[in-house]
C-alpha cells in the first residue's frame, strides 16, 4: 500500500554517492586532511609559535601556508564532490511510472517509496511465456542481454491486470544480503509451492530491454534490496605514498623531539652558568635548570621544524591541480570506433596512476575483442574447420585422422549418431533467446561462448527456432521438432558445466552436457574409446589459443528419471541448504555420460593489447591476467599478447606443492 508507507516516508531511495553536504563539507573535510600527519605536525608548530615564551618566528609565517595547502586541498575534493553531486541528481531526478490505484502516474526517482522500486518477483510480461530481457551492467558491469522469466502457473493464470490486482500469493525467502546472483525461495499460492530461485527475479538497478510490460510482486524494498546491501560507506583512502609520508613526517618528528631534548639539557645548564657568571645582567629566571631546560626544548622545536618543509606540500597540491587542469583526457585516452573518451572524476587521479604497482584484468572483453568465432570442433576422435581440406593427423593411437572441411555433407547425410547428438547438444544446452527482426532469428545470449556455438549449429543445419519454459524448438535439417524441457542444470564456476534433461518427439529421455574437459572427462562411461583422440584435439586447440569445451549425452529411463524427480522437486523447495541439495542431484545425474566430442573457439586480441602491456611491463607494473581457459590456452595467450616471454620459467601449482 503506497499510502500506507507514506507515513513513514524516508528518503531510502535516493543514490548518494558523493561524500560532503552542504553543513559537512568542512568538518569532515578538515577531519580528513587532518588524518596527514604533515598537517597534524604543522598545526602543532603553529601552536607552539603562538606562544611568546617559547616562540622562536612569528606564529603567522607557517599559519598563513598551511592556510593556503587546506584551502587548495579543500578545493580539489570539493570539485570533484560536485561532480559526483551533479551525477547524482541526474540519477535522483530521473523521471519513471509509478502505480497509483489504477493507473500510472510520472515521479521522480527520488520520490519513490517502499514498493514503488524493489527487487521484485516476476510474475508475468507482455513477452512469450513471460519472458523479461534485464541489462545488469549497473549491477555487475555485464553488457549482454540476460532474460528472466516468470513461473508458468503464473504466466498462464494472470493474463490480465484484473487478475493481477487480485493476486494473493505469499513468498517464503531467505533474509535480505547482498549476494547479487543468488535468490532461494518458493511461492505458496492456491495449495500448492513452487520454487524460486535468481531467474524469477528482477533485481532493483538493471534495466529492462525488449520487453514492453512485466509485472512483479515486490520481495525487497528500500535498503533491502540487494544493490543497496551492496553499498558501503565511502571510506577514507591513502595511497601507498601518503602511508610513506606520514611515516617519514613521525620519524622527522621524533628525532627533531630527540635532538631539542639534548640542545634543551646542554643549554640549560649553561644558562645557569651564564646567569652566575654575568649576575649584574638581568635575565628572567625560570625556576631552574629543569624549567629552564624545558622552555628551551619547545623554542628548539619551533626553530627546527623547517625540517618538514610546508612548501613542498604546498608545490605538490599545485602539481595535482595543473595536471588535472592542462591534461586533456578527451585526447589523450579516447576511444575512436565509439567515439567514447575517458573521464577523469579525480583531481588526484594522475598521482594515483603513478603508484600503480600492480593490474589485475580480466581477460575476455578486457584483453580481447569479446567477439568469438567458432573454429574448429572434434566429433567422434575427428577434428574438422580450418586448415588444409587434404591435411591428414597422425595421433598417439597410430590411426590416421582426416582434417577437412566437408562436415557439412556428414551432417546432410543424417547417418551418424555421433554427429547428430553433437549439433544437438550445441542446439539445445544454452540460456539464449531468440526474437524475430524482419523475417531473420536473431540470437539474444548472456555469454558470447553461447551466441558462437548456436550459431554455429544453425550455419550446419540443426536451427535453435524458439524455447517456452517447457519447450525448446529446432529445426533440423528442415524438419520442426519440439522437445520437453525436464530440467534445466546450470552453469557456474563451481560446477563449469551446463546441462539439459529432455523428452525427445520419439518420448526418449536424453541428458545433453557441455562443460570444461576437467569435469566432462571425468563422468564418462569408464570404457569410453574416443577420450584420448578427445584429449589430443583439446591440446591442439588449447596449442592455436582457442577456448574449448567439451560435449557428452546420455539416454535415461522413466525409473531413473521418476525417481530423480521427485528428489529434484523437494530439492527445489527448500529453503535452507537448496544449492546444495541440487548440485548433488545435478552431479548425481551426470555421471556415465557418452562423450560427442569437443569445440573450439577463438576469441581475437584487442589492437594494441601486446604493446600496451610490453610498456606496462617496462614501468615495472606487475600484470595479472585472470581467465578460466586451459592452462595450455592461458599460457598461449599470455605469449600472444607478451605477458609472457621465453626466459620466463612457468611453475605449476603441483609443482609447487
Amino acid at each position: 500500500s503506497r499510502a500506507y508507507n507514506w507515513q513513514f516516508k524516508e528518503k531510502t531511495n535516493v543514490i548518494h554517492t558523493a561524500k560532503y553536504n552542504f553543513f559537512s563539507f568542512l568538518p569532515r573535510n578538515l577531519y580528513e586532511q587532518f588524518h596527514c600527519v604533515s598537517n597534524l605536525y604543522f598545526l602543532l608548530i603553529i601552536i607552539l609559535q603562538s606562544i611568546p615564551e617559547i616562540s622562536t618566528l612569528p606564529w603567522f609565517t607557517l599559519f598563513a601556508p598551511l592556510v593556503c595547502l587546506i584551502v587548495i586541498h579543500a578545493t580539489r575534493d570539493l570539485v570533484d564532490d560536485i561532480s559526483r553531486h551533479r551525477s547524482d541528481r541526474a540519477i535522483n531526478n530521473r523521471p519513471c511510472q509509478v502505480l497509483v490505484g489504477n493507473s500510472f502516474i510520472w515521479q521522480k526517482w527520488k520520490n519513490l517509496c517502499v514498493g514503488d522500486c524493489a527487487d521484485l518477483l516476476l510474475l508475468a510480461s507482455t513477452e512469450p511465456s513471460s519472458l523479461c530481457y534485464v541489462e545488469t551492467a549497473d549491477i555487475d558491469g555485464e553488457t549482454n542481454l540476460k532474460f528472466r522469466q516468470a513461473l508458468m502457473v503464473t504466466h498462464h493464470e494472470l493474463t490480465n491486470t484484473r487478475k493481477m490486482a487480485s493476486f494473493r500469493g505469499r513468498v517464503m525467502c531467505e533474509e535480505p544480503n547482498s549476494r547479487m546472483h543468488q535468490f532461494v525461495g518458493h511461492l505458496e499460492w492456491n495449495g500448492n509451492m513452487y520454487p524460486l530461485d535468481i531467474g524469477n527475479i528482477l533485481l532493483r538497478g538493471c534495466k529492462i530491454r525488449n520487453t514492453d510490460t512485466c509485472y512483479g510482486m515486490v520481495i525487497y524494498a528500500g535498503f533491502d534490496t540487494k544493490i543497496m546491501k551492496n553499498c558501503g560507506k565511502i571510506h577514507l583512502k591513502r595511497t601507498k605514498l601518503d602511508l610513506l609520508m606520514n611515516k617519514l613526517v613521525v620519524l622527522i618528528f621524533l628525532s627533531l623531539v630527540v635532538v631539542s631534548i639534548v640542545l634543551a639539557v646542554s643549554f640549560g645548564f649553561r644558562m645557569r652558568e651564564f646567569r652566575d657568571k654575568h649576575y649584574y645582567l638581568w635575565i628572567p629566571y625560570r625556576g631552574g635548570v629543569a624549567m629552564e631546560s624545558f622552555f628551551i626544548f619547545w623554542g628548539f622545536l619551533t626553530l627546527l621544524s623547517v625540517m618538514v618543509p610546508i612548501a613542498m606540500f604546498i608545490m605538490s597540491e599545485f602539481i595535482y591541480v595543473g595536471n588535472s587542469m592542462f591534461i586533456n583526457w578527451d585526447e589523450e585516452m579516447y576511444y575512436a570506433p565509439q567515439g567514447v573518451p575517458a573521464k577523469a572524476r579525480s583531481t588526484n587521479l594522475n598521482d594515483q596512476l603513478g603508484q600503480v604497482e600492480y593490474i589485475f584484468s580480466d581477460k575476455t572483453g578486457t584483453l580481447t575483442q569479446n567477439i568469438l568465432t567458432f573454429k574448429k570442433c572434434c566429433i567422434d576422435g575427428y577434428i574438422y574447420g580450418g586448415g588444409n581440406p587434404y591435411l591428414w593427423n597422425q595421433f598417439a593411437d597410430g590411426k590416421l585422422r582426416f582434417h577437412n572441411k566437408k562436415l557439412l555433407d556428414i551432417v546432410r547425410a543424417k547417418r551418424d549418431k555421433v554427429v547428430q547428438e553433437f549439433w544437438r547438444v550445441l542446439a539445445i544446452c544454452h540460456t539464449v533467446m531468440v526474437q524475430k527482426k524482419d523475417n531473420l532469428l536473431v540470437y539474444q545470449a548472456a555469454s558470447p561462448d553461447e551466441e558462437a556455438l548456436v550459431t554455429a549449429a544453425r550455419n550446419f543445419g540443426y536451427v535453435f527456432l524458439s524455447r517456452t519454459q517447457d519447450t525448446i524448438t529446432l529445426v533440423e535439417l528442415g524438419e520442426e521438432r519440439v522437445y520437453q524441457v525436464l530440467a534445466m542444470m546450470d552453469f557456474n564456476s563451481s560446477r563449469k558445466r551446463m546441462s539439459v534433461l529432455v523428452r525427445n518427439p520419439e518420448g526418449t529421455i536424453c541428458l545433453y552436457t557441455k562443460g570444461a574437459d576437467t569435469v566432462i572427462l571425468e563422468r564418462l562411461h569408464k570404457k569410453h574409446v574416443r577420450k584420448l583422440t578427445t584429449e589430443e584435439a583439446l591440446a591442439a586447440f588449447a596449442k592455436e589459443s582457442l577456448r574449448t569445451l567439451c560435449l557428452a549425452y546420455k539416454e535415461v529411463d522413466e525409473v531413473t528419471y521418476e525417481r530423480w524427480h521427485q528428489q529434484h522437486e523437494e530439492a527445489g523447495v527448500l529453503l535452507q541448504n537448496r544449492v546444495q541439495a541440487l548440485q548433488e542431484l545435478y552431479n548425481e545425474m551426470e555421471q556415465s555420460l557418452n562423450l560427442l566430442g569437443a569445440t573450439g573457439i577463438e576469441d581475437r586480441l584487442q589492437d594494441g593489447v601486446p604493446d600496451t602491456i610490453e610498456c606496462l611491463k617496462k614501468a615495472n607494473i606487475k600484470i595479472w591476467v585472470l581467465t578460466g581457459d586451459k592452462q595450455e590456452t592461458a599460457v598461449n595467450i599470455s605469449f600472444a599478447c607478451k605477458l609472457l616471454s621465453e626466459n620466463m620459467v612457468i611453475l605449476e601449482e603441483k609443482k609447487i606443492l
